[in-house]
């Protein structure tokens, strides 16, 4: 007799097998005899082993079976950009023999796990390989499909085979909003391309109206904030900070890492409020942590681990809802520090996006089932994010040129963006990998001064003081918006 292990192994085997030498059609054809009507599939001993799963109810090794059997068609169909066989292969699982009654105990079963399967987020999860190329169909949810698979390939419990899907598909997602956002910021700003010809690749200040001029206005209050993101990312931008960060901190015991980073993460706050809530509410969680290796050095374990907390504590604690740290902060119109926070986490220790977009696939589960107008809260947070990460970890530079002659180089501040252009062009390098072992102290010397002696390229003065390599609070910050609208 057989194990559950070896009769599945023969199904898989089989699957890849026709998938890479039948036409499209027969494989859907074959797979709806097998899993749908399961009767007349051209390999009986297929048929059996499946047969056996169903008929000992494993009903958790079927389902496991199913969605392994699945995702091996749509690794392959994917691979040759034969997308419109995942919409026909989802499809199957409408057909109407599921809701017709049998007199056999087995097809009995088989179609009530059909139907459980349907209902359940795992079909869910499938259906967003086709959702994105059907806009009648698509929810809000469906515009953050790339967190929301970045959670599937990251859940080791999850087949090889559809972690090796999710991971392309996000990738792709990822890489498509990078261009989309790109073309829109260089476009939006040509006078020859009107806003209406433009596809906003985010839903911000998204305007359902007839009226060009408020499509106009729409247009540049996305502008706005994204100028204001960019304004920060500069030699002595969040990115370099952090590097500084590390420098000075990689030598410190824990306990007084752990007091470091809350400075660190409120450090170019303009809101007290803020800053006091973010020190007290996660001062009370971070500081206790892993209090058992306070007097040990930092290692990039012990980062990466604490970031992964940080994380949770500001999002949500524990995979199924927001944290009440997260509620506070959004209901008071902290949005965008909120994204910053995050983001100084990631530019610490790269490898927390992952488990950050993971809670960000929780957070969307949560209010996916709400209509998009009462969450627009929470949606706007995630359009922030996207853009935010989108312009500090991708290989885009991004940066802030005035137009105007009259106008001082230094500095762009919000009053004066409006003078300014966003450029933007492709670089030879993403996010880096950090952490202590990556750190190299940056120099005090503005090497940027050489660089653009005459020029009117802004990537933001240095407004930092570093005195004896160590940062002050003279950092104007840029202004904090919970929307932008």
């Amino acid at each position: 007799m057989q194990t559950i292990d070896q009769l599945q192994q023969q199904i898989y085997d089989y699957l890849l097998n026709i998938v890479r030498n039948w036409t499209p059609a027969d494989v859907l054809a074959e797979f709806k005899h097998l899993f749908i009507h399961h009767a007349n599939a051209m390999k009986p001993e297929v048929q059996s082993c499946l047969y056996e799963i169903i008929f000992f109810n494993h009903e958790q090794e079927f389902r496991y079976t199913l969605k392994r059997s699945c995702y091996i068609l749509i690794n392959n169909w994917d691979v040759r950009r034969n997308r419109e066989l995942i919409q026909q292969l989802i499809e199957l699982f409408a057909d109407p023999v599921l809701d017709r009654p049998t007199i056999s105990p087995t097809l009995k079963r088989l179609r009530q796990w059909l139907r459980d399967f349907v209902g359940s987020l795992d079909f869910q999860e499938l259906k967003l390989y086709t959702e994105r190329h059907d806009a009648q169909r698509q929810q809000w949810t469906s515009r953050f499909a790339s967190y929301l698979l970045v959670s599937q390939f990251a859940n080791p419990q999850n087949s090889i085979d559809q972690r090796q899907a999710a991971r392309r598909l996000s990738r792709h997602l990822r890489e498509q909003f990078k261009f989309d956002l790109a073309h829109y910021t260089a476009l939006s700003q040509c006078s020859s391309h009107p806003c209406r010809s433009l596809k906003n690749p985010t839903t911000l200040a998204l305007a359902e109206t007839e009226d060009v001029a408020e499509e106009e206005i729409a247009s540049q209050r996305i502008l706005q904030l994204i100028k204001r993101i960019v304004q920060r990312r500069s030699f002595f931008g969040y990115s370099n900070v952090a590097r500084i960060f590390l420098s000075q901190t990689q030598h410190l015991s824990f306990q007084a890492f752990k007091q470091s980073l809350l400075t660190y993460l409120t450090f170019g706050s303009n809101s007290p409020e803020f800053v006091q809530m973010l020190q007290t509410d996660l001062g009370e969680k971070l500081l206790p942590l892993y209090a058992e290796r306070d007097g040990q050095p930092v290692t990039d374990a012990l980062l990466l681990r604490s970031a992964n907390r940080l994380v949770d504590y500001l999002l949500s604690e524990n995979g199924k809802e927001p944290s009440l740290l997260f509620i506070r902060m959004l209901s008071r119109g902290n949005a965008m520090r909120l994204v910053i926070v995050l983001l100084k986490i990631v530019l610490l220790c790269r490898y927390a996006r992952v488990h950050l977009e993971t809670r960000i696939a929780d957070i969307i589960r949560y209010y996916e089932q709400c209509p998009e107008q009462d969450c627009r809260w929470v949606i706007n947070f995630l359009e922030m994010l996207h853009i935010t990460l989108t312009i500090y970890t991708e290989n885009v530079q991004y940066t802030l040129v005035n137009m105007d002659y009259t106008q001082p180089v230094y500095p762009p501040s919000p009053a004066n963006l409006e003078t300014y252009r966003i450029f933007s062009q492709i670089c030879s390098t993403r996010l880096r990998p950090t952490g202590f072992a990556q750190i190299t102290a940056p120099s005090t010397k503005p090497a940027y001064a050489s660089q653009f002696p005459e020029g009117r390229i802004a990537p933001s003065p240095p407004a930092e003081v570093l005195a004896g390599n160590k940062i002050s609070y003279a950092v104007p910050p840029i202004e904090q918006t919970s929307t932008p609208a």
